[in-house]
Order: structure tokens, then sequence, then C-alpha cells
């Protein structure tokens, strides 16, 4: 028989193995110790929100009382954006299942502690709400998320709805052809002929673009499937940060809440590895906690899910770490010495200043254009913008945490975020001002606004600023 580790005797049980007694005792020994959420990583002031990732439900930046007037003079004549596609239910039952296989096998040995004996039954009725939404579909709260932005929108800018009305100017509205982006497509459209009637025979009929607004799987995205495939120093990287001790102590906390220490115990020995391992099953927990907001409106009286009763906050910050860390290397700033993450995105950066220079030109006279799409595209294109919070790209020394690092899938790209550019005009001079998430944003740096602290910026110089024109002509 193999020789007992000092102190693991006590745990031992009849038909308990070794292996699993030393996974008890350090359970009960208090050898798995508060996460390092709050060690190296650091925690940010809004830190439950960027626990939930790019799944966070959507709010908008900005009081609208608070945006600054146009220079005198200047008129709206132009409008565009790309928007996220609203909350969603998961796109398919796997976590539910995992979790809820270990769930029915701890059930039939008594092996739940008391809040687990209600996760259970909570959690199946969260999936039966996701299958009747469909998995992958706009949930409720998507579809409210998207309406009140496209109001907000009209409210925001009524003088060009009331000029896009009275000239009969068209309006363009396309997706990435994918269901959940299509209908954020059609809730907006019908928003914003809600709040204004007179827009209905403007709106055309919605079309599909994927290699503007799915890019990451048409062509153009070739390179980066193979960064994501093959690429050895992101794999390692991404290796190294889930492989942590920390990811094991969470997800035996998060196990705690549902499942006794013994049961828990035999998930780390590896005794259900068919099912998955502690941290899978953590995960789990834990993306179903994440997509839970999103499905608010189809709880029993839309009073939630709850299921932040079963991950502390502090294990939650910590798998949202983890998630915010594989957005951060696969779509985001990623290696400071590579765009493969976000170069692609310049098909749609090129979209929104061919639509604006068409605009200016006078070879378009559309009012609006409104394009919907998904995180995949939000978060490159916020990189190649060198938007807030995407700007800081990472060495292998120097690796991505949340202590050093501003980078937060939920501000960059919660479900239905946003971003917006209006034109102004006043004779022949044309100023842009950018909207993200609502909030008025500066342009990167090295661009030039009309004046110090102003939040609006020339056409011309936006080209001069990202390279559109030629320094010699």
């Amino acid at each position: 028989m193999r020789r007992l580790a000092p102190g693991l005797a006590p745990c031992l049980a009849p038909g308990i193995t070794p292996a699993l007694a030393l996974a008890l005792c350090a359970l009960l020994s208090g050898a798995l110790p508060a996460h390092a959420a709050s060690h190296s990583t650091g925690n940010s002031a809004d830190g439950h929100t960027d626990s939930y990732g790019t799944k966070a439900s959507y709010e908008p930046g900005q009081n609208p009382r608070t945006y600054q007037a146009a220079p005198r003079g200047f008129e709206p004549v132009f409008t565009e954006n790309v928007s996220r596609h609203g909350s969603r239910a998961a796109t398919d039952s796997e976590d539910g299942d995992l979790i809820l296989k270990l769930w029915d096998r701890a059930a039939s040995e008594g092996q739940l502690t008391g809040a687990g004996k209600e996760f259970g039954p909570q959690a199946r009725a969260l999936l039966d709400a996701m299958a009747k939404v469909g998995y992958g579909n706009l949930s409720g709260r998507g579809r409210q998320e998207i309406q009140d932005t496209a109001v907000r929108m009209e409210k925001r800018l009524p003088g060009l709805f009331s000029r896009i009305a009275r000239n009969g100017e068209p309006i363009d509205v396309v997706s990435s052809g994918q269901g959940r982006a299509v209908d954020s497509a059609g809730e907006f459209a019908t928003a914003l002929t809600k709040a204004d009637p007179a827009l209905k025979p403007l709106i055309g009929p919605a079309r599909a673009d994927e290699d503007l607004l799915y890019f990451h799987k048409a062509a153009g995205g070739a390179a980066y499937r193979d960064y994501i495939d093959n690429d050895k120093r992101l794999a390692d990287t991404l290796k190294s940060i889930t492989g942590r001790p920390a990811t094991h102590r969470a997800a035996v906390n998060v196990l705690k809440k549902i499942f006794k220490p013994v049961f828990v115990a035999r998930i780390s020995a590896g005794e259900f590895s068919d099912i998955g391992s502690d941290v899978d099953a953590a995960e789990a927990v834990y993306n179903l906690y994440g997509i839970a907001p999103a499905m608010r409106a189809e709880s029993p009286g839309g009073a939630g899910w709850h299921m932040e009763r079963y991950i502390a906050p502090r294990d939650a910050a910590w798998f949202g770490y983890l998630s915010d860390a594989e957005d951060f290397y696969e779509k985001g700033p990623g290696f400071a010495d590579s765009d493969i993450t976000y170069k692609m995105a310049g098909v749609l950066l090129d979209d929104f200043f061919k639509k604006a220079e068409a605009r200016r030109d006078g070879t378009s006279d559309l009012g609006a254009e409104l394009r919907f799409t998904h995180a995949e595209e939000i978060i490159p294109l916020a990189a190649l913008m060198g938007l807030p919070g995407s700007t800081k790209p990472v060495t292998a020394k120097r690796p991505y945490t949340y202590a050093d690092n501003p980078w937060r899938g939920a501000s960059v790209a919660p479900m239905a975020a946003n971003i917006q550019w209006d034109v102004f005009r006043k004779g022949h001079t044309y100023l842009v001002r950018m909207l993200y998430n609502e909030k008025e944003t500066a342009f990167k740096q090295g661009c030039r606004p009309v004046s110090k602290g102003s939040t609006f910026y020339n056409l011309n110089e936006l080209e001069r600023c990202f390279g559109r024109t030629d320094p010699t002509s």
C-alpha cells in the first residue's frame, strides 16, 4: 500500500482512496485559500460588472443631457453605427448539461448542500427558458436593449431624422446574416419607425454582408483563423493563465456551494472525468451565472434567476478574468508585436469612412447606415480604432492582467455594444462626433478635435489621422 502523506490519515474513511483523501484534506484544511483575483490581477472599481465579461447587459454610457452641442451653425446630415446584437440565450445547453449530470449524481447520493438542492431545479428552469427562446437567439432583454438604443438615437438627433423624412433620404440596414444580428436589425428598425412613423417607407429591406460584419468567419479572416487554431504562443499563453492554482482554488470554492466536501473532493480527484474536471464544472456554473441576466425577462415574474447565489463575487471575478484574457488575446489588442487579432476589422472601419465621405462628396443620399454584428467584430474594431480600454497590447514578459491593463470585456463589448458616428455640416465643412456605447468619445491619439476638449472632429482631419489621405498631395 502506498505510504500516506503526513496528516492524510485523518481524512481516510472506508472506500476513500489516497488520491481522494488528498483532495479532501486540502479542501477541509483550508489549503485552498481565497483565489487570486485580488492578488496579481487586482479588481476594478466595477468588478461585479466586469465578472460578466462580454455577456454583460447593456447600459448607455452617458446621460444624453450632457452631450456637447455642435459648434455654431453645424447641423446633422448623416449618422452611421455598428451595433452588437442584444442580450441572448446561451448558444447551446452544454454547460447546463454538464453541471446537471454531476448534480443528479450528487442528489442520488445525498451529497448536495442546502443551496445545492435548489440549484438543480433553477438551472433546469433556466435551460428550459433558453430552449424556449431558442439557443443563441435574442432574449426579451436583448430585444428591449436594441429597441431602447434606437429610440435614444432618434431623440438624440431629432433634426436629422426630420430632415431624412422631409427629403426622403433612404436608411440602409445591414447585418452579418446571423440570426441574432438579423433580429437585432429588425428590432432596431421597428423601434425607429415607432418613434417616427414617417421613416417607415425610407427603411429599405435589411440585407446581409458577411464580409463586412462577420469577417472573422469570411474570406478576409483566414489568417486570423489560422492564428486561433495554430499559434503556439497564443495557446501557451492562455494555458499558463488558466492553469494557475488560483483557477482550481476558485473552482473548488464554486463547487462547495452546491456539493458537499466529499463530493467536491471526488470531482477534483478525477472520479467524474468522463463528465468533466472541477474547473469544467465550475466554469459551467460561472457560464450559467453569466448568461442569467440576459434571460431575466424569461425568469418567473421577471425577478431573475439568482445564479449569483452559487458563485461568490471573488470567484466570479476570477472566472471573468479568465474569460476576458481569452477575448483579449484572441480578439482584442493581443500581443504588441502583432496586429493579427484586429487587422481584419479594417474592412469595417473603411466602410465607416466611405459612407461619411460619400455624404460629404455628394455621391450618396443616405440619411443613415445601420449595421448589426457580433462581439467578434466589435472587439477588434475597438482595438483597431484605439478606443478607450483597447489601446494597450501586451508582451510575453508582461501578460494581460486586471492590475495593469484597462481592457474589460464588459465595457469594450457588452451585449448591444455600439459605435456611432454623427456627421454635421456647415457649408462645405463636415464634422464627425463619435459615440461609443452612447458616450461621447475622443478619436485615437494624434487626431485633433476642432478645439481643445471638443468631441467634434473635422472629417478631413480624421482622414489624415487614420492615413486615408496622401501626405504628399
